[in-house]
């Protein structure tokens, strides 16, 4: 399964959303890096993706996007594919 990071906060629900999804679908271990907590991550984060919300969703080296973008690649069949990819 390829490696799942995810730039959060604490409080944030859509944060929470794609966590539980991702656990749904197998994913043991998330590299979750609080932006709330380090904030030089977050301007890490808006370099990286250009975005300032979270979260931010990387599945291996593809960057997803937010809670809405991982939920439609769900819905699209996608998802699991691109999990269990080896690029």
């Amino acid at each position: 399964m390829q490696a799942v990071k995810m730039y959060t906060t604490q409080v944030c629900p859509f944060c929470q959303r794609a966590k539980a999804l991702l656990k749904a679908c197998g994913v043991e271990q998330i590299d979750e890096v609080r932006v709330d907590l380090e904030p030089s991550q977050r301007k890490a984060m808006v370099q990286i993706t250009g975005r300032r919300t979270v979260p931010q969703i990387f599945i291996g080296s593809t960057h997803v996007g937010g809670c809405d973008e991982l939920l439609a690649l769900d819905r699209r069949g996608a998802l699991m594919p691109l999990l269990r990819s080896t690029a």
